[in-house]
């Protein structure tokens, strides 16, 4: 498996845990719940859109740090807005990511331990992440 390969499966697989998620969560398909979640959902007042603007411009790690001091890992909207959180990093390339002092392994780190902290840790076994 080169780079390439490899980058493509990650993405692939962080976008299925978060499928999977919402699945569980909410009990419906991922499609009719990720707008209704960047529409409504807050943390800390951010929306959805405010933090990923705030990845796109290269503030990911305060960006991540607003997202897990203020979220409660038993509300599944939080749990929904921070995988929409590392779906969205996990889209963005390997050198955007190292300028600003972040790595693909941090994004599936952050995966795993949202899932596991929200219950949800046996998805990623069954995925393999």
């Amino acid at each position: 498996m080169n780079f390439e390969d490899e980058k493509d499966y990650l993405m692939r697989i962080i976008k299925e845990t978060v499928r999977i998620l919402f699945s569980l969560m909410f009990g419906k398909q991922y499609v009719s719940v990720e707008q209704e979640i960047r529409n409504k959902c807050e943390i800390a007042g951010k929306t959805p859109d405010d933090l990923f603007a705030m990845i796109d411009k290269g503030d990911i790690n305060e960006a991540e740090n607003i997202l897990l001091t203020s979220m409660d890992y038993s509300d599944k909207d939080d749990v929904a807005v921070a995988a929409l959180f590392y779906r969205h990093l996990s889209e963005k390339e390997e050198d955007f990511l190292s300028q600003n002092n972040y790595s693909k392994e941090e994004v599936i780190d952050g995966m795993k331990q949202l899932a596991a902290r929200a219950g949800y840790g046996n998805v990623l076994d069954i995925l393999k992440l």
